[in-house]
């Protein structure tokens, strides 16, 4: 199959390993994967800040990059559901843009979601000997309704030992330009998440969107942990290391 990766913004700009390991996977798995030049952002950001028609800009170009593919996958749940649950909302009913969005939404996916949902696959050939524990982000939880997946893939790496944390699926105050808006609130929120994460003796937690890693990581270093934050497809493509 060829895949085209919509890569995302956060990916992009600051985590580009987790699109490495999101091809690695893909190409293990014999697939193709085209990363298509003229993608940007989804406007989830703009649309989140009440700014529909910056939204609907940058979401032409998206449009336009992803015209002629067959299956998108993203690594991110809320850029996945910015494609599929909101993008077609943002050109009016009738439109072009509208039944393009529509046509795109259709065939996006999330990483875990892709792997398994739509291949049936949960064995990637990964291993990673480490006691992991996942965190539910809400994007993915919520509007994706992918919750079961993620966990399904883990639990099929070799050496790793799962666990669940308390609370997996609270938000852990990312939010996106939540955390901007109100960082006390987003801090005390990824607080609480940090607790539950070091409660469950994990020496990973995982999650599949870059900003709720992100998030995590900042607050991790400043309590001074060992624990580290991973994007699900590192782990299934073996890229993490000890230390």
């Amino acid at each position: 199959m060829r895949v085209s990766l919509f890569v995302t913004c956060l990916v992009d700009q600051f985590h580009p390993e987790v699109g490495r390991a999101v091809v690695t996977v893909l190409e293990r798995l014999g697939h193709e994967v085209h990363v298509p030049a003229g993608q940007t952002c989804c406007g989830q950001p703009a649309l989140n800040a009440g700014c529909p028609d910056e939204a609907r800009t940058v979401g032409r170009q998206l449009l336009r990059a992803f015209d002629r593919t067959d299956v998108v996958v993203a690594p991110s749940g809320s850029c996945t559901a910015m494609v599929r649950v909101h993008l077609p909302h943002v050109f009016p009913a009738g439109t072009r843009e509208h039944d393009a969005a529509v046509r795109l939404a259709a065939r996006t996916f999330e990483f875990s979601e892709f792997l398994v949902t739509r291949l049936g696959t949960t064995e990637v050939g990964a291993r990673f000997p480490h006691r992991v524990t996942y965190h539910d982000s809400c994007h993915l939880l919520r509007e994706l309704g992918v919750a079961d997946q993620p966990r399904a893939l883990l639990r099929q790496v070799r050496d790793l030992e799962f666990v669940e944390m308390r609370a997996s699926d609270t938000c852990c105050g990312f939010g996106g330009t939540f955390s901007v808006t109100y960082p006390s609130v987003s801090a005390a929120m990824g607080s609480d998440k940090i607790d539950d994460i070091h409660r469950s003796g994990a020496a990973f937690v995982v999650a599949n969107d870059t900003g709720c890693l992100m998030h995590l990581r900042g607050l991790l270093a400043r309590r001074g942990s060992t624990v580290r934050a991973l994007h699900l497809a590192e782990v299934l493509a073996g890229e993490a290391t000890d230390g």
